[in-house]
């Protein structure tokens, strides 16, 4: 790391750990700037290429976690957790929770409690799966050996959620991908829940065609951010959502077929499927 770089690194560790200590003050972006002696411009672009995010969305991830421990350890209203966090109400609140988990501050105090999720159990070229999904969209979807494991980990990530077994046409519509049938890939709908950066690296997954491959590094680049190959395998490692996701479209630089939540092996056979439908086009 040469001067400028080791500075810059000083700038933006300085700048993190300003915004930990004051984000109930929620300091905009002039103030944050004006702490580590940049412009407003300069600070906003070294921040980005340093942290992979914006001053606004870093500022908002402590806060949302904040609110988070808050609304579940505390038992706070919401009320309070707005005021203690730093926001102007409940109404930025509820934006907040909106934009970046999903869901309504209500909904994450009570463990998706007022969510009703429908989920059904199928089988595919690439063995069992299950899929679940809520009034917005499919919620998720993974490969299982066992239908119980795979139902105790759907109720583990919406733990007060009302589960039933029930197969709608947002699973339906999911699942004809599995019969050859593309004319349906237009009304599957999804619905997801996770950090900014999660979302922005599953959007560019999906834009991967059929029978195509990209890597990591590529797909960091894609996303505005070519050092964060590692932080795009992460979010790749928690896709909700099996092969709709085509995170098994993802491979190494070098060539490897790299990891695959749910076995390379099956990351293999499903490469290798989608050429030879490509190939049958």
């Amino acid at each position: 790391m040469n001067e400028q770089d080791q500075l810059n690194y000083t700038r933006i560790a300085e700048a993190i750990e300003y915004l930990k200590s004051n984000f109930k003050q929620q300091p905009n972006l002039e103030e944050v700037a004006e702490q580590v002696h940049l412009s407003p411009f300069h600070f906003q672009r070294l921040f980005h290429d340093w942290a992979g995010t914006t001053p606004k969305k870093f500022l908002q991830y402590i806060s949302l976690e904040h609110a988070k421990k808050l609304l579940k350890e505390q038992q706070s209203t919401l009320f309070e957790t707005a005021f203690e966090t730093g926001l102007s109400g409940t109404g930025r609140l509820h934006d907040l929770f909106i934009t970046i988990e999903g869901m309504t501050p209500a909904e994450y105090k009570n463990g998706g409690k007022s969510l009703t999720i429908n989920y059904s159990f199928a089988e595919s070229p690439f063995g069992n799966l299950i899929v679940a999904s809520t009034p917005k969209g499919v919620c998720h979807m993974a490969f299982t050996k066992n239908d119980i494991m795979a139902l105790n980990e759907l109720q583990s990530k919406f733990p007060n959620a009302t589960l039933q077994q029930k197969l709608d046409l947002k699973q339906q519509n999911a699942l004809f991908i599995f019969q050859n049938d593309w004319s349906k890939l237009p009304e599957i709908k999804l619905h997801l829940k996770g950090t900014d950066f999660q979302l922005k690296v599953w959007e560019t997954l999906l834009r991967i065609p059929l029978g195509q491959l990209s890597t990591y590094g590529t797909i960091a680049e894609t996303i505005g951010n070519p050092n964060a190959s590692r932080a795009v395998g992460t979010a790749i490692g928690n896709n909700p959502v099996a092969y709709l996701i085509p995170c098994h479209r993802v491979i190494q630089q070098s060539g490897n077929i790299g990891g695959y939540m749910w076995g390379t092996t099956r990351k293999t056979a499903i490469i290798g499927w989608e050429n030879a439908k490509i190939d049958a086009l």
